[in-house]
């Protein structure tokens, strides 16, 4: 029988678990939705309950599954939320959402603090929300007692350990958390300090694919008892792996509901360019392969396109029809801007251009791109694809289904020592039928 390859990506809406072959073919699938729950603080989830939502996505995922060994499993997951650990190795506290803003406060006090004037250069992160160690800092003035935790590990991180794997700190979602200084690759004492952090909490930095292990514990599907663990990074990331955008200049635009813009890079932007990356909105940071750096931009386009619809009476099995309806449109017709194609023709090149913008961005300091992958939802729209190649040029649609969990499957298949390192996606695989490069 042959050896089979599960990734499970632990996002901000769902967990989902495909599994693969080992050469990357999707077999079967599974999805749980990630149990947030809204307290008077903001917006958080108990660790445990991500885990039993991840053990159900890949319940799923098997029950559909062909037979055959299950040999890896890559864990991908959100970065930033964080979970907490006690010294019997119990979660303790909640995990906030990266996306809660309880924590505005201690980031306007980040923006006047000591570390301000170093934080973008050093961490390859602008100076404002999102990143881990605001959180932290605001759960320690919260909750004095979380201070006795003994380990920190980010999502993908505490799923592997609850599964039997070794703690590691995987250095792409190391470097979401605001600790991590990028040039060294080691954590940033004054960040650690300023949060009331320590670099002990910190378990041992590794690369995406490291083997931490395997399967052992009793939460999990039965065929998966042995299966090797490895922490696959951040979504984004792995969906680059995922989609075969993870060469040196390669980008990855992954269009959902949040259009993310990732370009792969070589380690070694000096701290002005990073400075001025940050400045623009765009991090940089370490990529789940090693030797690699990661700039990651991002925009709403995806929500924009979707509130569009609903205000229009749509849905998205209407985007073909409004796709063909504003290309259609004679160029530079405004003379019913009111008209549903006029509408969708408009946001379509609104969105685009605010991606062209980020992508732009990255372009003036590291130069051109070698190839643009587009992935997500969206790339079902031939409107937004026409746009798209208007402003960047040639492209190519990744007909893969969750990028993300290819990524974290291939990555596992690494740390199983199938491959090396995660096998390209053939270039015709990279081709939809009438959605090839322009």
């Amino acid at each position: 029988m042959d050896p089979l390859l599960i990734g499970l990506d632990v996002g901000t809406s769902s967990a989902k678990a495909v599994v693969f072959t080992a050469d990357g073919r999707e077999l079967s699938a599974g999805r749980a939705r990630t149990p947030w729950s809204t307290t008077p603080d903001g917006t958080e989830v108990a660790a445990d309950d991500l885990v039993t939502c991840a053990v159900a996505a890949l319940d799923q995922a098997l029950a559909d599954a062909p037979d055959g060994p299950v040999v890896a499993l890559g864990v991908t997951s959100m970065g930033e939320s964080g979970v907490l650990l006690d010294r019997r190795g119990e979660p303790v506290g909640p995990v906030v959402a990266w996306h809660d803003t309880r924590d505005r406060q201690d980031i306007a006090e980040l923006q006047t603090s000591g570390i301000a004037a170093a934080f973008a250069r050093t961490t390859g992160l602008p100076a404002g929300g999102q990143w881990s160690l605001t959180k932290h800092r605001w759960l320690l003035s919260r909750h004095p007692e979380l201070g006795a935790a003994v380990r920190r590990l980010n999502v993908a991180e505490w799923v592997v350990r609850a599964l039997g794997g070794a703690e590691a700190a995987e250095q792409s979602l190391a470097s979401r958390t605001g600790w991590l200084g990028l040039h060294a690759r080691q954590w940033w004492p004054e960040a650690l300090d300023w949060s009331g952090a320590r670099a002990s909490l910190m378990p041992e930095l590794v690369t995406a694919g490291t083997p931490l292990g395997r399967v052992s514990t009793g939460v999990f599907p039965p065929r998966l008892r042995g299966a090797v663990l490895t922490v696959a990074g951040h979504d984004h990331q792995a969906a680059a792996i995922g989609a075969g955008a993870c060469g040196a200049g390669d980008e990855l635009d992954s269009c959902g509901t949040a259009e993310a813009l990732v370009r792969t890079i070589p380690v070694g932007l000096d701290e002005a360019a990073v400075e001025h990356l940050a400045a623009a909105g765009i991090t940089t940071g370490w990529h789940v392969l090693p030797g690699q750096w990661c700039l990651l931009g991002g925009t709403q386009g995806g929500l924009a396109l979707q509130r569009l619809l609903a205000d229009l009476g749509r849905s998205t099995e209407d985007v073909a029809d409004l796709d063909a309806a504003a290309a259609a449109l004679p160029a530079g017709d405004t003379t019913d801007g009111r008209s549903p194609a006029h509408a969708w023709r408009t946001a379509l090149q609104a969105v685009t251009a605010e991606a062209a913008a980020v992508h732009e961005a990255m372009t003036a300091v590291v130069g051109p791109h070698r190839s643009l992958v587009v992935t997500g939802g969206w790339a079902h729209s031939e409107g937004l694809l026409d746009a798209k190649r208007q402003a960047f040029g040639a492209l190519r649609v990744a007909p893969v289904g969750e990028a993300g969990t290819r990524g974290a499957a291939l990555m596992g298949g690494v740390a199983a020592g199938l491959y090396a390192t995660p096998p390209a996606v053939p270039a015709r695989e990279l081709q939809l039928p009438g959605r090839g490069s322009r």
